[in-house]
């Protein structure tokens, strides 16, 4: 996405671009804007419209949302080019709520950094899953809200009241933050009776080491070939995913970019020691690191995933104890304690099998 612009719908004038990031860059032409009024009226019974190749800006997708806010229309305009925009951006639902939380905030102080917050929330809907599940360890906000929640069910009220008040989070647009929780499927929201709205971590996120999908090609050199299956079989017979675990040094290996992005190209091919260290812009110490830690296998010159490491979503059955725990203490309500406990049990019953666990 390239920008995001929020537009007043003026009863007497037309469109009235009010805000946008990134800020210097120039608002759409009133014909452009009007155009887009104009398939919002075409497409009453669609929230969301969606408009490209207009003439000028054939490079440009445009999304737009209206609502109605205090008896007044507005639209939130998306931008992008054509050529990066996925087929499936994002949802309607996911817009309103951003839309209405900037609407909110319009007239007062925070807007700014709000409608930037809006920015990099809705760009981040075009990485990868994997790109995604990393902002929950290496975004700070993130992972304290991360945190948190593996306590178990949670009040909006508290958990902002916690973020500033615990963590010195002083200005948090929570239902920003948020909308990636919702989106990957890691905590639902839920009407609690006498707490208003709660959430509640559904799936947590871990990493693991597993073998990778491709094994070298039957036609790489036969004494290539020979070794890298006998390091590779020595590995896995000694892996202990327990002490992966403890071992923060290698979950750091996805926090980098770098690192990522090699694991990445050889999770296609293998690749020249060249190649790795240009992808690791010449780190030859992060090089030495990743054959040491047999992430990779190089051999004559030649380099192979030996071990990937990936994600893994799993049902957090630990909550069930400390949901006890926190009742006991009068921490949270009955109405709380059993709204989580019951869906934790009923996702239990409904799994095929005791591992609740997915890995991506």
């Amino acid at each position: 996405m390239e920008r995001l612009i929020i537009i007043h719908w003026n009863k007497s004038t037309g469109p009235e671009p009010i805000i946008q990031y990134p800020p210097q860059s120039s608002y759409p032409s009133k014909e452009l804007m009007l155009k887009i009024w104009a398939q919002h009226e075409l497409n009453m019974d669609k929230s969301m419209i969606e408009l490209e190749r207009f003439p000028g800006d054939e490079d440009k997708k445009y999304i737009s949302l209206i609502q109605e806010f205090e008896n007044e229309l507005y639209f939130l305009v998306l931008i992008y080019d054509i050529q990066k925009a996925n087929a499936d951006i994002i949802t309607p639902d996911i817009l309103a709520t951003i839309n209405k939380n900037l609407l909110e905030l319009m007239n007062t102080n925070k807007i700014n950094r709000a409608i930037s917050e809006a920015f990099y929330t809705i760009k981040n809907f075009d990485q990868s899953e994997s790109e995604n599940l990393i902002n929950f360890f290496h975004d700070k906000i993130k992972s304290t809200i991360l945190g948190i929640l593996r306590e178990g069910i949670i009040s909006k009220e508290e958990l902002i009241r916690k973020l500033r008040e615990a963590y010195g989070f002083s200005t948090v647009n929570i239902d920003l933050l948020l909308i990636s929780f919702l989106r990957e499927n890691l905590i639902i929201k839920q009407l609690v009776a006498g707490s208003k709205e709660c959430y509640l971590l559904i799936n947590d996120l871990s990493f693991v080491r597993v073998p990778p999908k491709s094994l070298p090609k039957d036609t790489t050199d036969e004494k290539i070939l020979k070794r890298y299956k006998k390091e590779y079989a020595k590995f896995y017979a000694n892996y202990d995913y327990g002490k992966e675990i403890e071992n923060k040094r290698h979950f750091n290996f996805l926090l980098d970019k770098d690192v990522y992005n090699l694991i990445k190209s050889l999770r296609k091919t293998d690749l020249s020691v060249n190649d790795c260290l240009i992808l690791l812009n010449n780190k030859e110490e992060l090089f030495s690191e990743l054959l040491e830690e047999r992430i990779i296998f190089e051999s004559k010159g030649i380099v192979f995933l030996l071990s990937d490491i990936r994600f893994v979503k799993f049902l957090p059955s630990y909550i069930i104890k400390k949901l006890n725990l926190r009742y006991e203490k009068q921490e949270i309500s009955v109405n709380q304690y059993m709204t989580h406990l019951q869906y934790l049990l009923n996702a239990f019953k409904a799994s095929p099998s005791s591992l609740n666990y997915t890995v991506i």
